[in-house]
């Protein structure tokens, strides 16, 4: 990789996150008052963020982590709640299992994970992964992990058909 594809890439980058913070009007004011373009305030802002979560200063690290993997997929399951497909609901669900689980094993081994340097760091950046729509992070775990020590202890609900099969037999008897 040469550094003509990196800085296109970086160029790509920062136009996407331009083009998809169009709407946040206080940006407005970054790009008037410095000349600069909105993505540069969107990027120190990230950095400034990671930084504070790596410092960790009076906890701070621990709500910032769980602020990150929390504000945004709660945001993106609202507004799925107000569409009728299913696609979203069922990527946002998987993700809320996998966040769930997550929680769990950290609680049950806090005292060990706390011993690791810059924890909510990396904890942060995993959950970004999670719940970054491009990444299927989610899913990706789900399958992984969960999936295969649940399949054990949860059945499979019937289909439709086989349900209402049951209800035609049930009436009949």
């Amino acid at each position: 990789m040469d550094f003509a594809s990196i800085k296109s890439q970086v160029q790509n980058t920062f136009s996407s996150i331009d083009q998809s913070t169009k709407h946040f009007k206080s940006l407005d004011g970054f790009e008037q008052s410095t000349n600069l373009p909105r993505s540069y305030a969107v990027v120190a802002l990230g950095i400034v963020y990671l930084g504070l979560v790596f410092v960790n200063v009076g906890g701070i690290g621990e709500l910032l982590s769980n602020l990150a993997g929390f504000v945004y997929p709660c945001y993106n399951s609202l507004k799925a709640l107000k569409t009728r497909g299913t696609s979203d609901d069922t990527r946002l669900l998987t993700y809320w299992v996998v966040f769930a689980f997550l929680n769990i094993a950290e609680f049950w081994s806090s005292a060990i994970l706390y011993w690791i340097p810059a924890y909510f760091l990396f904890k942060t950046l995993f959950l970004i992964y999670l719940a970054a729509p491009g990444t299927n992070g989610a899913e990706v775990v789900y399958n992984l992990v969960i999936k295969p020590l649940t399949d054990k202890i949860v059945e499979t609900p019937e289909e439709p058909a086989d349900n209402l099969i049951n209800k035609v037999q049930d009436k009949m008897e």
